[in-house]
């Protein structure tokens, strides 16, 4: 028999609208009643019905995760981020693919979105948390959200977990400059996320900071794909003045970029030193492995969640909202 929250107050000697609280997470449960229910609930396997709980209260207990993302690593990590946090907090998650269209119509489906599911919250990615008309108007609808996004546009104030790319680009590019090398190419993904040209930002300022000259023809314009990163290394490699390291946005296009160049004879990285971006599984499935900066997908869905479930609640929100990606250093870049 299907296990009910009559149930669970009995083997907890409560009220139904004590568990009822604590299934809520609303603070005015004593820790100890809290545990016997919590006890009760794991003994038993009750699972609360999220539908009915939605219906029963004014309140949603259901968020909306919406991206427009061709890197299924990042999607994924994403998702796995997010349902963490919500199963821990009794909320649902509706995961949502949204086409890449102009911000006016992109917030009109979202409010009719919210509107229709009863979703209490949207976290947003990029290149959607990255729109200042989407985001103001989502504001002006009274639709609440965390968008996560790199660090230079601050747009949407509190509601924003950043990434700062700058700064794990430009060490990046640092420790290939110390590596001996002053012929860099840049491999340029997607021009509509802000992490592009902030990866882009960090990438000049290294190689000024050095007193090298940045050299326009060093740097492809592609997207966040394994075959940009095959097609741009090509399209550097027949420059006159080839490079003697790449870096590229992201380590699906460093992947790609390592192996057209290895299918030309090049040996990584004695002859090209290459170097990506994110810590994907790409990093560690190409020879030699890839020296990439950590970006921490699933921990900053937590954050971004976390940050939303907090303003839902009316909590103050004390959460770090910066992640700075950490360098990775492996074989691709360093020589044995």
């Amino acid at each position: 028999m299907k296990v009910s929250i009559n149930d669970v107050a009995r083997r907890a000697e409560v009220s139904i609208k004590t568990v009822s609280r604590v299934i809520n997470n609303e603070p005015s449960v004593r820790a100890a009643t809290r545990q016997k229910v919590v006890s009760a609930i794991e003994e038993l396997g009750y699972q609360p019905n999220q539908a009915a709980r939605n219906l029963a209260r004014s309140r949603s207990y259901t968020i909306g995760f919406v991206y427009s993302n061709p890197n299924a690593y990042y999607v994924v990590s994403m998702q796995e981020g997010i349902i963490d946090v919500c199963q821990n907090s009794g909320y649902e998650v509706m995961i949502h693919p949204l086409p890449l269209q102009e911000q006016q119509a992109v917030a009109d489906y979202l409010e009719n979105l919210v509107t229709r599911t009863r979703l209490a919250g949207l976290v947003l990615t990029p290149p959607f948390s990255e729109m200042p008309e989407l985001l103001s108007n989502l504001d002006n609808r009274n639709i609440e959200y965390v968008a996560i996004q790199s660090s230079a546009p601050s747009l949407g104030g509190e509601r924003t977990v950043r990434v700062n790319d700058r700064a794990a680009a430009k060490n990046i590019t640092s420790h290939l400059i110390d590596q001996g090398h002053q012929q860099i190419g840049f491999l340029r993904g997607d021009p509509t996320h802000y992490a592009t040209q902030e990866r882009e930002a960090g990438y000049r300022e290294a190689l000024l900071d050095a007193h090298l000259t940045v050299d326009e023809s060093l740097i492809y314009s592609g997207q966040y794909s394994f075959e940009s990163g095959s097609e741009g290394v090509n399209q550097l490699l027949s420059n006159s003045k080839k490079p003697t390291a790449i870096f590229a946005s992201n380590d699906e296009m460093a992947a790609g970029a390592l192996f057209r160049a290895r299918l030309t004879g090049l040996e990584i990285p004695e002859q090209l030193a290459i170097a990506g971006f994110e810590n994907s599984p790409y990093a560690t499935q190409t020879w030699p492995q890839l020296t990439t900066a950590t970006l921490p997908v699933a921990d900053i869905a937590q954050l971004a969640t976390q940050q939303l479930l907090a303003r839902l609640s009316k909590r103050d929100n004390e959460l770090d909202s910066e992640v700075t990606p950490e360098l990775i250093i492996r074989g691709s870049t360093l020589p044995a």
